[in-house]
């Protein structure tokens, strides 16, 4: 999705229930924090996650695209010094990940994917992710989904997007590697918040520092400096 051609509760118990979930990733902004769980069945995407993240390479880039009930969209690097208005989506880091697209990781509402431009082997970006959520389907526009796509979808991906809701459109496309784990009401005001016709907010909302969880959190002192920074 370069350009993108709750409870959470039961159904994210199932998810983080099913594999491993050693390794969270915290993002902070103004809004508040996002926790997310790395699935451990897509090494190839958990492990290029917590690369980045180790790296600090998603401090201060930007949510640079957010559509309400569909996704928020962010891990462009020309988003660091971005100015107003400028269009965003397309910056990368060189390389891509090969897909590890499974049929038990799905697009409910609060999981984590990568984007990816429309290259055949559908490889993700090496650093632009989104996060769903979603809005809630009724089993009739399920089964024409399904009947479009010639394939049908697992019962409990079904249950989940009835009750919790997701972008079951995606699914099959994407790499999805993760799930919020807590956070989702910050998800929920960032894909509320006015935007431009790129999808692009009107105000940059910035990663203020993202980490693997153990680590230490943003200091005030780092805070009160980023968020100057922001208002430049």
């Amino acid at each position: 999705m370069k350009k993108l051609l709750l409870t959470l509760s039961a159904f994210t118990l199932l998810s983080l229930g099913t594999q491993a979930q050693t390794n969270k990733i915290k993002i902070e902004t103004e809004y508040g924090n996002i926790v997310l769980s790395l699935y451990d069945n897509t090494p190839q995407h958990r492990d290029n996650m917590m690369k980045l993240v180790k790296e600090h390479f998603f401090d201060s880039t930007l949510f640079h695209r957010v559509i309400p009930q569909f996704v928020i969209q962010g891990g462009d690097p020309t988003s660091k010094t971005a100015q107003p208005g400028q269009p965003l989506g397309e910056g990368d880091l060189g390389y891509k990940i090969p897909a590890e697209i499974n049929d038990s990781d799905f697009h409910q509402r609060g999981a984590l994917g990568m984007a990816r431009d429309n290259n055949p082997d559908k490889a993700s970006s090496a650093s632009q992710f989104y996060i769903v959520t979603g809005r809630v389907y009724t089993a009739d526009e399920l089964t024409a989904m399904e009947n479009r796509k010639g394939s049908q979808l697992p019962s409990s991906h079904k249950q989940a997007y009835e009750t919790i809701g997701g972008t079951p459109q995606l699914d099959g496309g994407y790499t999805v590697f993760g799930i919020v784990e807590e956070g989702m009401d910050v998800v929920n005001k960032i894909s509320q918040e006015p935007r431009n016709n790129m999808d692009r907010p009107d105000k940059d909302i910035r990663m203020l520092k993202v980490y693997m969880k153990e680590e230490k959190p943003l200091t005030k002192k780092e805070l009160k400096e980023l968020k100057k920074k922001n208002k430049k």
